[in-house]
């Protein structure tokens, strides 16, 4: 009896074991298969906005490239034709440009913020002879540096200069890097977007040939109209105790960690140079490859880019879209950049930028600890406009 009771029990625990069991795998998978769900609407929600968030800065950026091909349209309209001076009550003075700089730095993007940041950035002032005759240059070559003043002729803005005050939309406040987004008055930078677009800069006077001048140093991007070369003299033009805000003291804030180049980054370069050393001011691949560096040891990327990171594939644009550089980074979003995927990458949205120095288009990337490794080196649809006594079988014998 007591045997049959034991075993009765027995199964009854058995049994409520098993149902129990039983219930909670059931429990289980209805969860399992509730989480399942929700994950897959989740992702299918991430995918959603990821696709409407490539939507919508593809037809940003389309519309950002529309505009500025509008105001180089208007630009060049209002700088071939007369001004309306009448409706502007505007004061002219009898000044065009004497020369035109031919740069190693064929857009904006790379060329350095300020003068002799990057020693081996060569140029070639050739000067108009039916201005400014070769015997305005006698003595020039006597002196180490000359001050040139230019056009900032490829701001996306002058349009402004020919409306009225009170309907350009002058801006009195400008972007800065160095404040990290700050902004200053434009008379305490550098900018390029002045009232009067007038850009004042220092150069290596390397050598003077008849009509020409080879600099070094400078942050002149190719085209550059010139309206006028002085001497530097130390005397006068560097002044002892001079100061300057806290702000521009931090050099490091645009400097980059290292930069490298990959394995096949040398002979792609010395391909490339069959094409470019007739024109180029470069002795040799090895030397211009040294100009890449000192270029990137620098940060050259715009605030925006810096600040902002971006998970899109975005066309390359041609870099017709640049002009000068300066102290701020103000409208230079249009700077050429390329996102390529990894998919074997830790990070799968990997920046790729755009370089051009002398028609080549050198690619780069900066990762996380701010090292630049320099990719690849192809020719660029960007023409080399430099004429042909503008290169370095020219100016070898009075550089060594």
């Amino acid at each position: 009896m007591r045997g049959s009771i034991s075993e009765a029990k027995w199964l009854t625990v058995t049994a409520s074991v098993s149902i129990t069991l039983t219930l909670t795998a059931i429990s289980i998978s209805f969860s399992a298969y509730i989480l399942k769900r929700k994950w897959n609407a989740l992702n299918s929600k991430i995918d959603e906005l990821e696709a409407s968030l490539k939507s919508c800065l593809d037809k940003c950026a389309s519309e950002r490239q529309g505009r500025i091909r509008a105001q180089q349209a208007l630009r060049n309209e209002l700088t071939h034709s007369k001004p309306k001076s009448e409706n502007l009550n505007l004061t002219c003075y009898p000044m065009t440009p004497i020369g035109i700089v031919h740069s190693c730095f064929s857009t904006r993007n790379g060329t350095p913020r300020q003068p002799l940041l990057v020693p081996l950035a060569r140029a070639c002032l050739v000067f108009n002879t039916s201005r400014v005759p070769p015997a305005s240059l006698e003595g020039l070559a006597e002196y180490s540096h000359c001050w040139v003043l230019y056009v900032f002729h490829l701001n996306t803005d002058l349009e402004k200069l020919w409306k009225h005050p009170s309907k350009s939309g002058f801006k009195a406040k400008v972007t800065v890097p160095r404040l990290k987004g700050g902004r200053m008055g434009v008379f305490a930078t550098r900018s390029p977007h002045r009232p009067c677009p007038i850009g004042l800069t220092v150069a290596k006077v390397e050598a003077v040939q008849e009509n020409m001048i080879l600099l070094s140093g400078v942050d002149l991007v190719d085209g550059t109209p010139v309206l006028d070369v002085k001497p530097y003299l130390p005397y006068c033009d560097s002044i002892q105790g001079a100061t300057v805000p806290n702000w521009l003291m931090e050099d490091n804030l645009l400097s980059v960690a290292s930069v490298s180049f990959s394995e096949d980054f040398t002979s792609a370069l010395e391909n490339c140079w069959i094409m470019t050393e007739k024109k180029s001011l470069y002795a040799s691949p090895g030397e211009f490859q040294s100009l890449i560096k000192q270029v990137l040891s620098w940060d050259i990327r715009s605030l925006s880019q810096r600040n902002r990171p971006r998970d899109t594939l975005l066309k390359k644009e041609n870099d017709e879209l640049l002009g000068n550089t300066s102290e701020v980074d103000e409208q230079q979003d249009e700077t050429t950049l390329v996102y390529k995927k990894e998919q074997n990458a830790l990070n799968s949205n990997e920046v790729i930028y755009h370089l051009i120095l002398e028609a080549l288009d050198v690619s780069y990337r900066i990762d996380h600890n701010g090292n630049v490794i320099v990719e690849k080196v192809s020719t660029s649809t960007v023409l080399d406009n430099k004429p042909n006594s503008c290169n370095y079988l020219t100016w070898k014998d009075k550089l060594q």
